[in-house]
This record gives C-alpha cells, sequence and structure tokens, in this order.
C-alpha cells in the first residue's frame, strides 16, 4: 500500500517509523513531513490546509491510504473532502472534530450526557463572566474556545487575571475564536488515555502521562508538551472501568445518536481526583510527544490496525504491548514558547546512537543540503524504553548531552511524578 501521511511534528514521525515497519507498506508520502521522515519516505512540500493541492498529490502517487496527524485539518473538515473523492481516510470527520475543535461543543456534549467534568460556563461578553466569577472560587481555569496550539488555557488566580486573559481572546488573540469557556480548577493528577475508534467498535491504545509547563518542577507557560512517559501508572483497572463507562461509551453512543460516527484516534485527557476520572478534553488525535512513547511500546502491525479501523473491522485486531515502559524528553528551542529562533544548525546529529530501544524523533526539522537545521520551537523527541523510568531517563539525558545542541533546551525533571528522589 502506498500510505499519504499528514503532518510535520513529532508525532508524524513516530507514526512514519510505524507504517514504514509494517508489513503492508509500500511508499510512504509525507506531507510535508521533517528531515526525520525524510529518511524513510518522500516529503511533499504542501501546506496542509491547502485540501485541492493534497488531493493532487494522492491521485499523483497512487496513494491508497491517509492517515491525518494533526488536528486543524481535520476540524476544517479534511477527512470529509477526501472521503467525497472515494480517498480512504483515517482521522474524525468535521463534525466529530468538534470534540477538540471546539471546548464549548464538548462541554455541552459532557452536560448533556452526565460526563464528569469540571464545571463551566461558556462566554461572549463580560457580563457572563462576572456572573460565573461571583459564584466560583480561584483558581479559574480560561480556556479559548477554538484551537490554540496548546497555549489557549490560562489558570487565572486572580479575578482582574481572569479578565485580562478573556478580553486578549475575544479580541481575537487565537484566530479560531472570540469565545471563551470559563472552569473552576480541579486538583489532581493528569493522565491521557488513548482508544482507536472505527464505526462499529473501539480498542485501548495505550496511556501516557504528559509535562505541559515549560520549567522545570512545572513552572511557567503551558506549552506543546515537553515530555511524556507512559503508561501511566495512575490509571489501574477501577479507574479504567470508569474512564470507559463514565467518559468514553457515554461520547461515542451521544454521536451515534446523531449518526455522526467518530473514527480514528481519540485522546481522553483527564483529571484523577480521589480516584475518580473527570474529562479535562478531547483530543481528535494521538497526543504529542504521548505518541512518541505509546507507539515505540506498541507490538502488533500499526498498519494492519489503521486498515481494520479505516474499514470498520477493527474487532478483528488483536493489539499487543510490550512490557518495557517509555519516555521521551523534547528538545525545544531557546526561547520556546515564545520567540524562538529557527534554522539553527544541529551538528553532532550522526554521533547519537540509535538502537531498538533509543529513538530519535525529528519534529521542527528541515534537512538543507545535507545538514540538519531547527525549523519549530520544539525541535527533537529523544525516547528510550526500559524497565525502570530513572535508567530510562538518564540514558536519555546521556544522549541529548552527546549532541550538545547550544540552541535547545529540555526539561530534566520528566517523569518525576514516577521516579522517586
Amino acid at each position: 500500500m502506498n500510505i499519504g501521511l499528514i503532518g510535520s511534528g513529532g508525532r508524524e514521525h513516530a507514526i512514519c517509523q510505524k507504517i514504514y515497519e509494517s508489513k503492508l507498506s509500500k511508499k510512504i508520502f509525507c506531507f510535508p513531513g521533517n528531515a526525520g521522515t525524510a529518511q524513510i519516505g518522500k516529503n511533499i512540500p504542501v501546506d496542509i490546509l491547502d485540501f485541492k493541492k493534497i488531493l493532487k498529490y494522492i491521485k499523483a502517487y497512487k496513494i491508497d491510504l491517509v492517515i491525518v496527524g494533526p488536528e486543524e485539518p481535520l476540524v476544517k473538515g479534511l477527512a470529509d473532502y477526501l472521503r467525497k473523492y472515494k480517498i480512504k481516510v483515517f482521522g474524525p470527520s468535521k463534525f466529530a472534530s468538534k470534540l477538540e475543535g471546539s471546548k464549548a461543543f464538548m462541554k455541552k456534549l459532557c452536560k448533556t450526557n452526565n460526563i464528569p467534568t469540571a464545571q463551566f460556563k461558556i462566554c461572549t461578553n463580560k457580563t457572563h463572566i462576572s456572573k460565573f466569577l461571583k459564584k466560583s472560587e480561584m483558581p479559574i481555569v480560561v480556556k479559548a474556545d477554538g484551537l490554540a496550539a496548546g497555549k489557549g488555557v490560562a489558570i487565572c488566580k486572580t479575578k482582574k487575571q481572569v479578565f485580562k486573559i478573556s478580553n486578549e481572546i475575544f479580541n481575537g488573540k487565537f484566530k479560531s475564536s472570540k469565545k471563551i469557556v470559563l472552569e473552576e480548577f480541579l486538583k489532581g493528577e493528569e493522565a491521557s488515555y488513548f482508544i482507536i475508534v472505527d464505526k462499529k467498535n473501539f480498542k485501548f491504545f495505550g496511556t501516557a502521562q504528559d509535562h505541559k509547563k515549560v520549567g522545570e518542577n512545572d513552572t511557567g507557560p503551558n506549552t506543546g508538551g515537553m515530555g511524556a512517559y507512559s503508561p501511566a501508572k495512575i490509571i489501574d483497572k477501577t479507574i479504567e472501568r470508569k474512564i470507559i463507562n463514565k467518559i468514553i461509551k457515554p461520547t461515542l453512543n451521544a454521536l451515534k445518536k446523531k449518526k455522526k460516527y467518530y473514527s480514528g484516534f481519540l485522546y481522553v485527557g483527564l483529571m484523577i481526583k480521589k480516584g475518580e476520572p473527570f474529562l479535562i478534553e478531547y483530543n481528535i488525535r494521538m497526543g504529542d510527544p504521548e505518541c512518541q512513547v505509546i507507539l515505540p511500546r506498541l507490538k502488533s502491525d500499526f498498519l494492519k490496525i489503521i486498515v481494520n479501523a479505516v474499514n470498520n473491522n477493527l474487532n478483528q485486531s488483536v493489539i499487543n504491548w510490550k512490557k518495557e515502559k517509555s519516555m521521551t524528553i523534547v528538545l525545544c528551542s531557546k526561547g520556546y514558547p515564545g520567540n524562538y529562533k529557527k534554522y539553527r544548525l544541529i551538528k553532532n546529529i550522526q554521533k547519537l546512537k540509535k538502537t531498538k530501544n533509543q529513538i530519535i524523533f525529528h519534529a521542527g526539522t528541515k534537512n538543507l543540503n545535507g545538514n540538519i537545521f531547527s525549523n519549530g520551537g520544539r525541535v527533537l523527541n529523544f525516547t528510550s524504553l526500559g524497565l525502570n523510568f530513572s535508567n530510562i531517563r538518564d540514558q536519555i539525558i546521556k544522549q541529548i548531552k552527546i549532541l550538545n545542541w547550544k540552541d535547545g533546551f529540555f526539561r530534566s525533571d520528566i517523569g518525576w511524578r514516577v521516579i522517586k528522589k
């Protein structure tokens, strides 16, 4: 099979690697890809929101199946567009993508179907905010309704801060939305639970814990993710049953009732509070960097699972996992998540040793005349597998130090919840 893969981040390199390892894959075309995907597939320099051009390439390269990595093309309707032209696509429809594309949509669905989530108010003006604040305790979580590249959430300790952040969103800080969702602050432990879904079934697809804050000890602004580990220790069998019965099944059934079936990856972002799971957010794709820790633990043929899901035969897939644990640390450009410089040469990359348990996933990278340059805020993902999280982290940090990239930084405390000091 010829496979088209949409996206250019670390998640897409991890997916590309698994497709490459599959017996079913022939050629992989990455739209637009990065310096890592270029080593195992063909990169096509195209805007991932230019659907017509993507379709043209799909036909030209005789692509049999398209896998969509990031959320924005899905929210804008890429899966629907390609299906209209009889192209097989792995990823949810535009309607189902509202689970991530609109926090207001997701919250309303929770309320209607009694899905446990934080108390909330959908606001379009200052009066709405004032009413909610009168009956709420601080801190308050302010969320931009639409997509904001992981930067649309702020935890506000004062009412003044709530109004400040809200005004920025009302005034168009994020192009996707001028509406906000205010939420009560839930104190607990975050975790991510993943499933793969077709029209009839869903199957477990791993757990992970991400580290959103830019600084050590979870300080500083939110990012797209500074690192992750898998599995998430906090999700035991009892909590898993609650996640499935109280959150996942009611959500998928609510869409089915509307004849709007979900298909693709579904990422359930959770807060675990006193043994109870609360839904924080849905993502309509694999997480980044969670994908980079989950896929290396997968024993089964990844592409075979995807093909079964696309054909609504997911029940035929047996999904097996390695016993090893996994961790990834993200090497970022200095200045991220604020202003950072692009096109910084990354020397020494050939000095890094690659084994089946030590992998480098490229994210914001570009190959220019045989040299690797940075091309984004999150640049490289150092992933390692092993039986002990502390040893895994030590191995990764050793590798980052060998690279010795002066224009980058990373968090050395990834996995702090499961690594005893």
